[in-house]
């Protein structure tokens, strides 16, 4: 029975979460109670809490940490300065009287947005504050609209660059260095941030690509869930299009590219991302110091948020391998039916479901680094793993009845959208989110062939 204390102190902590207790102090503190009645016990060694100091100093002075507050500066000022809007508005009266116009739009705005901020939450409301009462209003509908937006708006998830992302880059990177030093291996190459934004692309672009083609196949063949746009007096002006579509880009652009051509890391790259989301608030005439006030202050609260629930997740880990949690997991998955694919399976069954109790950050930070060195080293590609957690977390968002997207869009719509349209909306799209993930399990090479090349 002793062994499976690990198993309890997480079943405890999922509990507690659920509860609604704060994240980041029940990590810590039911932790810190299981430590303190091994001690009691005789079956937890009270010097291993000796490392909790050297934990937080690293959790201080790791580098590529240091990119989530500028990459969410970036996403918040783009926010804030009306960008995503124009450029929604202007795209769809580009797109106008072409089938499903106005829903090509929102995939489209929605993956720019994505880029963009890499936040699910602000994608999903930003585009829902915008895009759902205009397609209700042109005849969309409601459960196809809603469906769209939701879908599109964990796109923030896989396309870099994504927080997600970040923070799986620096778990898994120190998975994979474990994992190599368990297997004797002292001399293997580092796993960054920067394979993980380059691995997400094509299967980001796979995503966005089927989320336009199901927009487009129910434009034409059930054309009343999706009617085309025809207004007169309402010239678009390609110039006015290009005007709300290459300031963004630009940024965008300017930030992977520096990423993807070696010459800047993704800390350094996220600082010129956020100077230049100020850069555009200002020549949209958005920027004053009232709302630089606002971001900067929604910026320290998320910063603050994901670094507390850091340093609990730490001590959480710290504990759990103080109880024999590792040695546990890697003797479960070892023994497995199945080898390397049951294993695979059921981590990926697990996060799905811990998806509907917990935030992203916490199953990074806490479920990740129990499992991610076991199947480190039962041989899976560190980048196809991380990109797999993120589709697979991404899915989780969009599932009823707990999908985090789902209730984020449920915060901003309208009263006479029912949350049983938002649940039917959002399943054809589960189906495409899952058809990627088994294109992905089938052929890893769409998340590692990028890496390897320009590694």
């Amino acid at each position: 029975m002793i062994e499976y204390i690990p198993l309890l102190l997480f079943a405890a902590v999922c509990l507690l979460l659920m509860l609604g207790y704060p994240v980041a102090l029940t990590l810590a503190g039911t932790a810190l109670a299981f430590a303190g009645l091994g001690v009691v016990a005789g079956i937890f060694d009270p010097s291993l809490l000796l490392a909790t100091p050297d934990r937080l100093f690293g959790i201080m002075s790791n580098q590529t940490l240091i990119a989530v507050p500028l990459f969410v500066f970036m996403g918040v000022m783009l926010e804030k300065s009306n960008i995503a809007e124009d450029l929604l508005e202007n795209m769809a009266r580009l797109l106008r009287g072409a089938p499903g116009g106005l829903g090509l739009s929102v995939v489209l705005v929605g993956m720019l947005l994505a880029a963009s901020t890499g936040i699910v939450g602000a994608t999903v409301v930003a585009m829902g504050l915008m895009s759902l009462p205009t397609m209700m209003r042109r005849g969309y509908s409601v459960p196809f609209a809603t469906g769209t937006i939701c879908a599109t708006g964990t796109l923030g998830q896989i396309i870099p660059p994504s927080i997600t992302l970040v923070l799986l880059g620096d778990v898994i990177g120190n998975a994979w260095q474990r994992a190599q030093m368990s297997l004797g291996n002292f001399s293997a190459s580092a796993v960054s941030v920067g394979d993980l934004f380059v691995g997400a692309i094509f299967p980001g672009l796979l995503l966005v690509g089927l989320y336009a083609l199901y927009v487009l196949s129910v434009a034409l063949f059930k054309p009343a869930m999706a009617p085309a746009v025809h207004q007169e007096g309402d010239e678009v002006s390609l110039k006015s299009v290009w005007l709300a579509l290459l300031p963004p880009l630009a940024l965008i652009v300017l930030v992977l590219g520096s990423i993807l051509a070696g010459i800047a890391t993704p800390a350094e790259a996220a600082g010129v991302g956020a100077v230049g989301a100020i850069v555009l608030a200002a020549l949209k005439g958005k920027l004053s110091r009232a709302r630089l006030g606002e971001v900067s202050r929604s910026t320290l609260e998320t910063t603050s948020m994901v670094f507390l629930i850091l340093i609990g997740a730490s001590i959480f880990s710290l504990v759990f391998r103080g109880f024999g949690g590792e040695e546990l997991i890697h003797h479960l998955f070892t023994n497995m039916p199945g080898g390397v694919f049951g294993a695979m399976l059921i981590v990926m069954l697990v996060i799905f479901l811990l998806g509907f109790i917990l935030d992203f950050i916490e199953i990074t930070f806490v479920v990740v680094p129990i499992v991610g060195p076991v199947l480190l080293m039962m041989g899976i590609d560190p980048v196809w793993l991380a990109i797999m957690i993120a589709i697979n977390l991404q899915t989780s968002f969009l599932t009823p009845p707990f999908g985090f997207a789902l209730f984020y869009l449920r915060g901003v719509a309208p009263p006479e959208v029912a949350t049983g349209d938002i649940y039917r909306g959002v399943l054809p799209f589960i189906g495409i989110q899952l058809l990627v993930l088994l294109l992905l399990a089938i052929w890893p090479e769409l998340a590692t062939w990028l890496p390897q090349k320009l590694g």
